[in-house]
């Protein structure tokens, strides 16, 4: 465990931890080797094979580590063999969670992923997770204008790289949870009213974690329900 002073608390990378009715992990990409009955490739169906070959490698490599961490957490959960849960993307992209072929009603899905990290969740209402590198903190400055209001802004501060690392998630996760995207005009209209702990506008629950050097946004929007 992350124990170094910080702005949000350390979640454990690996273990599945419980938070609002969710189930979510972080893992570090290459500890999820370690975890059993998890193989990489081997450990997907057909259907999700044949869309992890149409990936660039890189690419590809994110994607699998997600639905490795997604269908240990759905086992888990469903008290079911993780070798019968497949993770496969709607028309609009966002992952869903299907049990011997068929849809599972009632649990929502959310993965993120970064180059060093990956994260699932699960809930029984509209859930997104992200992920943010500390270290792509210039970056989120970068795109502030686009996401972040000036009040925002404010209360994040410009010099704090675990502050903007942990606005980029909340809004990432907000979006996913809405289904919408982070692209146009949805970030401004998700308000972050504070940040430790995290408050959002609407109805929308939040919490924010840190995992190495990765910050982990956690957000559950029940006003947000589509099929």
């Amino acid at each position: 465990m992350d124990t170094a002073p910080g702005l949000f608390r350390p979640i454990t990378p690996g273990a599945p931890h419980r938070w609002g009715g969710a189930l979510l992990a972080v893992a570090r990409r290459g500890g999820l080797r370690g975890m059993p009955a998890l193989s990489a490739l081997s450990a997907l169906s057909a259907a999700e094979r044949r869309a992890a070959d149409a990936l660039p490698p890189r690419r590809r490599a994110e994607w699998v580590a997600g639905r490795l961490l997604a269908k240990r957490l759905a086992g888990e959960l469903l008290a079911v063999a993780q070798d019968g849960v497949e993770v496969l993307a709607r028309a609009d992209g966002s992952p869903y969670v299907l049990v011997g072929g068929s849809p599972v009603p009632g649990v929502h899905l959310s993965l993120s992923h970064t180059r060093d990290h990956v994260a699932a969740a699960l809930a029984p209402e509209p859930v997104g997770v992200d992920l943010c590198e500390t270290s792509s903190a210039e970056a989120v400055l970068r795109v502030a204008d686009h996401a972040l209001s000036p009040r925002e802004l404010s209360l994040i501060g410009t010099d704090r790289p675990e502050a903007l690392a942990g606005a980029w998630a909340l809004k990432e996760a907000a979006v996913k949870a809405d289904r919408s995207g982070v692209f146009g005009a949805a970030p401004r209209r998700i308000a972050i009213l504070g940040l430790c702990p995290p408050v959002l506008g609407g109805r929308r629950r939040a919490m924010v974690w840190r995992a190495d050097g990765a910050v982990l946004a956690l957000v559950l929007a029940p006003g947000a329900a589509r099929p």
